[in-house]
């Protein structure tokens, strides 16, 4: 007789509730994939089995349910089986589904255990760099001004405007017909000047254009004419632009020199108006908020109302990520089981996934099959137990034969 049956599935069953009690207790864990407790029989050259062992414990990798949250670094991964690739200081790297992160003092993004982050940086002209991923920082450095070197604007000239009589001079309004400003334009300091824009109807489909910076006059004369056909079509200037060149400020700035696009310009019999000003110039502005987007792409908007790219998060998946080793924190470690990891940007139907700001993805154990599989565990416990009390008893009546 043996109680080896009994025992082995004692320490199976135990084995099974402390597989069970570990998912109920990470319920709440972020990122958290639930496990099961494989078996398997055992025989030793004979048809009579010798109990159970345990063969394994196997994680449940698909996606938790996904929560929003109201932290820009709180990051869930949608529709994919990548991972976060965290780096520590002395360059380990692990793998993560916990979206949790912050940024430490020195503007790394960080999990709770002070694993970094992992990305692609960013070039001097402002395009990600590929290659190997590293810690993703976050510059927290003003940004730089941007001299004004384009103008983009379109306007209506009423058709029924009367051409005036005096030269032009910008402080009389009776002696140009329509005015408005271009900008304001910044230096390369970034500073800003007041840039406007005068027209004066010459003769029927023709005008004038004169320029203003910050009140005095640009040039001695008009910086541009404009044509139109009979249809109210500007045909001139070539292109529909011209060149302001050589604008100075006494600040120190460097000159100024700017193409001003004035493309679908119309000459039609209606008021004048402008419906579309842009130009291309800033000045110096400071951080103050930034997103990840859904390809990983880092965006940080700027008190300038300016937008830079940041850096871009990598994501990482696994041939077997059931190979995976669990290293505790919320993260894993790559073993020869796993394979090696297929790095790549996320995104929208890619392998990995893409990715969701402001959202966590929540743990993926179902309470109410936990909570039934811990009563079937506890059956199968109390049921072994009885088989070795029976052999208990079998045993003491073979010893009280006299």
């Amino acid at each position: 007789m043996s109680f080896s049956q009994g025992i082995s599935g004692l320490s199976a069953a135990a084995a099974n509730l402390d597989v069970i009690g570990n998912n109920i207790a990470n319920s709440g864990t972020i990122g958290f994939k639930s496990a099961a407790a494989t078996f398997q029989d055992v025989y030793a050259g004979s048809r009579i089995g010798l109990g159970v062992a345990v063969s394994g414990v196997v994680q449940n990798f698909t996606q938790g349910s996904v929560q929003s949250s109201s932290r820009p670094l709180d990051v869930a991964i949608l529709n994919g089986d990548g991972f976060f690739r965290l780096a520590s200081d002395s360059g380990e790297v692990m793998y993560s589904r916990n979206g949790q992160f912050t940024r430490d003092k020195d503007g790394f993004i960080v999990n709770a255990g002070g694993l970094r982050l992992t990305g692609y940086g960013v070039s001097a002209n402002g395009t990600i760099n590929g290659g190997t991923p590293s810690a993703l920082q976050i510059q927290t450095a003003a940004m730089n001004p941007s001299a004004t070197t384009a103008i983009d604007a379109q306007f209506n000239l009423d058709s029924r405007s009367v051409a005036p009589t005096a030269a032009f001079d910008p402080n009389d309004s009776s002696t140009y017909n329509y005015s408005n400003a271009l900008g304001p334009i910044y230096d390369s300091l970034g500073n800003p000047h007041e840039l406007g824009a005068f027209f004066v109807k010459t003769a029927a489909g023709k005008w004038d254009v004169y320029a203003t910076a910050d009140g005095k006059s640009v040039g001695t004369g008009p910086v541009t004419q404009l044509t139109f056909d009979q249809n109210g079509n500007m045909t001139a200037p070539a292109g529909g632009s011209f060149n302001i060149n050589g604008l100075t400020f006494p600040n120190g700035s460097a000159a100024m020199s700017m193409a001003v696009n004035l493309t679908g310009t119309t000459q039609f019999g209606n008021v004048n108006a402008v419906s579309r000003l842009s130009q291309d110039g800033y000045t110096s502005g400071t951080l103050t908020s930034f997103s990840i987007n859904e390809d990983g792409t880092i965006t940080g908007k700027y008190s300038n109302e300016q937008t830079k790219l940041l850096g871009q998060v990598v994501l990482s998946s696994f041939a077997n990520p059931n190979g995976l080793e669990p290293k505790g924190d919320n993260v894993w470690a790559e073993t020869q089981a796993s394979g090696q990891p297929l790095t790549g940007t996320p995104g929208a139907g890619t392998k990995q996934g893409a990715l969701a700001s402001g959202a966590l993805e929540s743990s993926n154990v179902d309470l109410t099959s936990e909570l039934v599989n811990l009563i079937v565990a506890q059956r199968t416990y109390q049921a072994n137990a009885q088989t070795v009390k029976t052999q208990d008893q079998v045993m003491q009546t073979l010893m009280n034969i006299r």
